[in-house]
């Protein structure tokens, strides 16, 4: 069997919506997993910017198991004393007052575009319901989001897109602001675009979407799915352009590897929900709220996000060594601490073809648009590992010069 090829349709259960590699991990030790077969792999994907900690942490476990002694679920009808901690530390450490919990990115996106539109409603202008958003953009899977980002490939075969959304090019701040209409409501973009190739906005851009939305007085808003919760070296993505969103989403990383998700947001800009117009069942649950929490005991010590910064400067040392060895398979990278992509040469080579190759020597990691390979691998690598990546790309590199 291929690295591509998959369980044939009729031979699975599960609805046929991914390209699966043949292997199954079954356990994860740190940073590395193991398969079926015992076969060890240096995980640089973390379950896609997800397994920030890297897999089995001891004090994830341990909270986790002493929380799934006490109490699972009791839905937001009560208070929920690890909520409400949660929320306290995540609003300490960035722009926000208010969090909402949620279980999934694409829950938290959906939530944001609704604070966006309530806003301006309770505002007394329900006209400005309107939000810019940028062409290479990836928000979920949802019907809104994916209308949101009005990716051809996500919204083909699922009808009308959702009315709302209105896409400029990436990185123009020109366009953008003659996009700008009295029903303009907000502007919605990753600081870095994950999906779309890691991309990262240019600091000046970032800035410059600050003040136009002061100017036209509309919200800006980020999405901080997979660049929020460290990965970048800071605790968001947006710290570095030194500026203040009015709101953001975030998941992935937030809870290691339990789904939880959230959006938070100013007081200004979370004025409008109020109680009976928003809500979940499982969002915000105490086990979601144990593992967030555990990731920040983590996270928030000092010399974390230093540890994140010094070895993401190594690793891209030996990118810029890979891509000058192997000029024929890799053109660049690009990215921010933890979060980069690494090009492939499209004259030669498929991403894919790359992907498979690095899995080869095992070295794990996923694609994304624009021939790139992302590298994410868990926050707390050391040198050591990147070095053993490094050894297993090159070996790979050349094995596909032939």
């Amino acid at each position: 069997m291929s690295s591509q090829e998959t369980l044939a349709p009729e031979t699975s259960a599960v609805m046929n919506t991914y390209a699966r590699f043949p292997e199954a991990m079954v356990r994860g030790e740190g940073v590395y997993l193991f398969d079926e077969k015992e076969r060890r792999f240096l995980d640089f994907y973390a379950g896609i910017a997800v397994n920030g900690l890297g897999h089995c942490h001891p004090h994830l476990v341990k909270t986790l198991q002493d929380q799934a002694t006490k109490l699972w679920h009791v839905s937001n009808l009560y208070h929920i004393p690890e909520q409400e901690r949660l929320a306290k530390r995540l609003t300490a450490n960035s722009f926000a007052d208010r969090v909402f919990f949620t279980n999934s990115g694409v829950e938290a996106m959906e939530g944001m575009i609704k604070l966006a539109r309530r806003y301006h409603y309770v505002d007394g202008n329900p006209n400005k319901w309107r939000i810019i958003t940028v062409q290479g953009a990836f928000h979920g899977r949802s019907l809104a989001t994916i209308s949101a980002a009005a990716n051809p490939k996500y919204v083909e075969g699922f009808g009308p897109a959702v009315d709302g959304f209105d896409n400029v090019p990436f990185g123009n701040l020109n366009e953008l602001r003659s996009a700008i209409t009295e029903e303009t409501a907000a502007i919605l973009i990753e600081p870095i675009q994950g999906e779309g190739g890691i991309r990262p906005a240019n600091m000046e851009y970032l800035k410059g979407l600050r003040e136009a939305a002061d100017e036209f007085g509309l919200l800006l808003i980020f999405d901080e799915i997979q660049c929020g919760n460290a990965r970048t070296g800071k605790m968001w993505g947006h710290e570095w352009a030194d500026i203040k969103p009015d709101a953001i989403a975030t998941a992935k990383g937030l809870g290691g590897g339990f789904p939880v998700g959230c959006f938070m947001a100013t007081e200004e800009a979370a004025k409008g929900l109020v109680p009976g117009v928003h809500g979940t069942t499982y969002g915000g649950n105490p086990l979601a709220m144990a593992a967030a929490n555990a990731v920040l005991d983590v996270t928030e010590k000092d010399g974390f996000l230093d540890h994140v910064q010094e070895v993401a400067s190594y690793l891209q040392g030996k990118l810029d060594q890979l891509v000058a060895d192997h000029s024929s398979i890799f053109t660049s990278w690009r990215g921010a601490g933890l979060m980069i992509g690494l090009q492939a040469n499209a004259e030669n080579i498929e991403a894919i073809k790359v992907i498979s190759a690095f899995k080869d020597e095992g070295l794990l990691t996923v694609g994304a648009a624009d021939n790139i390979i992302r590298l994410l691998p868990p926050l707390i690598i050391e040198k050591e590992h990147i070095d053993e990546a490094y050894a297993a790309m090159d070996a790979a590199a050349k094995k596909l010069e032939g």
